[in-house]
Order: structure tokens, then sequence, then C-alpha cells
């Protein structure tokens, strides 16, 4: 193969999957492949894919249906093109993926991405391969770091994996079994990791795990817990803003909810999946919480961080829901009152207990519950919005927004928040005034202008246009 490899890398599902695939493209950097925005003209095709919920794994083969036009393409042509599933659908499914799409030559689960160029090597040579199995080695200690300029590319804003897989083993879930028993890193190798985003101009770091909170990883003095990492991520130079993600209610303990008020550079919003309003669907759910111990999580955090705000994840249409669940669930909507949250039909996953259950709840039911759900979901969304607005806080500018001279960043709470100003200020925290909501973005005013701006009549009519 002459010249520069491509290689491009498509993602589905979580953040740690965004997080993954950036690590196999900084892997594969070192190997001689250059990171390509489509996959036309890419030597390497990888699917980094999810196995959450029946619709996304289909995705991945209505995916490879293209794939494989684009691979017979290139073989017309003379070029030859390494197709590789990975992730948590390629855990799952195996050798499976092989028979179903052979355009496919390699299939590899979410512990062995460090093992890619090897077995891309092995798959061009020899042919079909699937390595699934769970290394022995730890993966992070193999991959590849970002150069300091694919990091800048990156944006001002990153996700950093501290901690992989759950043993909650709710009945609905499949993680357990495709990412495997709860391990966390070791927090050195966290706050190197931080550093060199922080020395290539990162300003905003979220802590990632699929289980984040029950995080234990080794420190100099024995087993740190999540909070205590975040205080220690927090003291890097340059981190100006704290995240994490994914939470479970079990897990926030008092020195966590304490590091919300102790801590200024942890931002006042969580997103905290409850799943359901119902106790009884969260008992068939394993969750391993009531709705009370929810509510009381939720509350020990506002009385530690009064501006605190939530957003969650809900599945509607359990096995058994009725719909006095179901209206448990749309009661605890407006009870917390979220900021935002993800909403989704229940979708039997092979080999999860809940698949077997026999009192399934008809797809018609799942849809309209479903759509009422997500109303409610958006009306408080709208009126949280709506609270923004007269309030100043602090925005960390990441992009040129659609207008010229507008950016657009994020506030505390994770809204776009669209301004104009400099691009000098990409990067950078300012103080923002908000002066309007929209149904999916905040608009505001630098609270220290600068010169040469939009005349205000003007600038509202274009942002109208924008929104609508």
């Amino acid at each position: 193969m002459s010249g520069t490899r491509k290689l491009h890398i498509k993602s589905f599902g979580c953040q740690m999957n965004v997080y993954d695939s950036q690590r196999m493209t900084d892997t594969m950097a070192r190997e001689g492949y250059a990171e390509a925005a489509a996959p036309d003209d890419a030597d390497l095709i990888v699917l980094n894919t999810c196995h959450i919920r029946e619709k996304a794994a289909e995705k991945v083969y209505s995916e490879l249906g293209r794939i494989r036009r684009l691979k017979e393409d290139a073989a017309r042509d003379g070029r030859k093109v390494i197709v590789a599933v990975a992730g948590c659908v390629a855990q799952a499914e195996g050798e499976e993926i092989i028979r179903r799409a052979p355009v496919v030559d390699l299939v590899l689960g979410p512990q062995n991405y460090h093992r890619l160029p090897d077995l891309v090597t092995r798959a061009a040579r020899d042919g079909k391969i699937v390595d699934t199995e769970f290394p022995v080695e730890d993966k992070f200690a193999h991959l590849a770091p970002a150069s300091r300029a694919a990091t800048r590319a990156r944006g001002v804003t990153a996700f950093v994996t501290v901690q992989e897989g759950c043993d909650k083993f709710c009945t609905f879930c499949v993680v357990p079994y495709t990412r495997g028993a709860e391990v966390s890193r070791p927090v050195a190798q966290i706050v190197d990791e931080v550093a060199r985003l922080a020395d290539a101009g990162v300003r905003e770091v979220t802590l990632i795990g699929q289980n984040v909170n029950a995080y234990h990883g080794e420190g100099p003095d024995g087993a740190w817990p999540l909070a205590r990492l975040l205080h220690r991520v927090a003291q890097v130079p340059g981190i100006a803003r704290l995240r994490y993600a994914t939470s479970h209610p079990r897990d926030m303990s008092d020195d966590l909810v304490a590091a919300h008020r102790d801590l200024p550079a942890l931002m006042p919003q969580l997103h905290l999946p409850v799943q359901s309003g119902s106790d009884r669907i969260l008992a068939v759910m394993n969750r391993r919480h009531t709705r009370a111990d929810y509510l009381d999580v939720i509350a020990r955090l506002k009385d530690a961080r009064p501006d605190m705000a939530f957003s969650s994840d809900f599945i509607v249409g359990s096995p058994g829901e009725t719909e006095a669940d179901f209206a448990a669930t749309l009661a605890i909507v407006g009870e917390v009152g979220y900021a935002g949250a993800f909403s989704f039909k229940y979708s039997p996953r092979p080999g999860t207990p809940a698949a077997e259950r026999d009192d399934q709840v008809d797809e018609a039911a799942k849809v309209e519950r479903l759509a009422r759900l997500q109303a409610e979901i958006d009306r408080n969304q709208a009126a949280f919005n709506a609270r923004c607005v007269g309030r100043s806080f602090d925005v960390l500018f990441e992009k040129p927004g659609r207008l010229p001279g507008q950016l657009v960043g994020r506030s505390p709470y994770l809204q776009p928040v669209n301004v104009m100003a400099p691009a000098s200020l990409i990067g950078e925290l300012a103080a923002v005034t908000i002066t309007r909501a929209g149904p999916n973005s905040l608009f505001g005013e630098l609270a220290h202008p600068a010169p040469h701006r939009v005349a205000a009549p003007e600038l509202a009519r274009l942002e109208t246009t924008l929104e609508t």
C-alpha cells in the first residue's frame, strides 16, 4: 500500500465509545494511518458499536451494507480495504457478525483495542479474525496517547474514561456481559492523561465510566474513590471545569455529594439515571434503589449545591409495566424538574433476564407512552431553560457559531449558548447574561461586550431564523 494509509472510525452509542474511537485513532496514527472524515477513500474502516438497544445494533448492519459497496468499488480499483467491527455488538455477537456480514474482516471487543494494529496486519495477511477474549493486560497502558495536534483539533473539552464495566446487573442491560466487571484505572494514569490534555488546550474534562461513581482506582496510598480523584484532577493546571458520567444512585456517597459543595471546578449538573418512577418496575429492573432512595439522593445534592440541575435516562414499556407504573414515571419527571433527559422504549436484549419474561408490553403501548414521556421531558427542559433568562454565568466558548461574529459555548448546565463575541474567546470562560431561551439552546450577551457587535434588532431576527 503506497502513501499514507487512511482510517475512518464511526462511533455509535455512548460517550465511552467516542473516547475509545479517539484512542484507536491515536494508536493507529502511530502505525502511519491518517484520520479520514468519510469512509469512501479509507484503507481501514472501523465501526465502534453499541448494543444497548436493538435499533443501535441494527444500524450497524445497515451501515455494513453501504460499506460492502465501498469495499467492492475499491477492489475493482485494486485497493484493499479492511473492515472492522469493534465495541459491544462485536463482544456480544462475535463470529455471528462475519456470518451475517461477510464484508467484515475483523471483529474485536472493547477490551482489545490496544491489539488493533496487530489484528489489522493479521486480517490483511491471513483472513478473517475474531478477538473478543478479555485480555490479562491493561489496554489503557498500551493505547497510544493523542498527539498535541490531534487533541487541539478535537476542541477544548474532552472525555477521559476512568472506569469500565458494571457489577449492578440491571435485568434489561447487556453492559456487564459486553464490558465485563467493574475495573478502575490507576489515579496516576488518569492524572497524566488529563495533564497532557490540559497542556494541549483542553479546559473542561468529563470523567466517564459505565458506572463512574463506583470508581475505586489505585492511588499512591490505596484505592481512591471518585470524589478524591475529582479533587486531584481539579489541581491539574489549565483545567477549569470538571464533570462526570454516568452515575448510579446507589453509589452517590457522602464524599461525592460534598465534592459538589466544596469543589468550584465541578459543574452543578449531573446525569443521574432513574429509568422508572415506579418502585415495582425498579424492582423488576433490579435497580436496587427505590423512588424514595433516588429522590433522597437528589435532595442531598441540592442541599450541598442549591443550584444543582439534573438529567436522567428513562425506559418505557419495561416488562410488566402498567399504566399506573408509567404514571409514576411521568410524575417523577415533574417532581425533579429535569433540565433534560433521554427516553427510550424498552428493547429486549438477548441473554438478559428481562428478555426472557413473558409479560412484554405491546409495541403500540410503548410508542404511545414514549411520546407522552418525551413531551413531559420537553416541557420541563423548556421551563428550566426559561428560568435561565436574566441569569449570568460563565460560559466556556468552544467554537464559532453559525452567524458571523458569533461563538457557541456551554453553560455550567451543558446548554449550548450563542453569543456575539470575538474569536479570541474560544477556549476561555467569560461571563454571559442570558437574554433568550430557544427550544434547544440559549442566547446571551457578554457581561463585558466587545466592540463592533451586530445591532440588537438584526441579531434577534437572525437568531430566531436559526432556531426555527
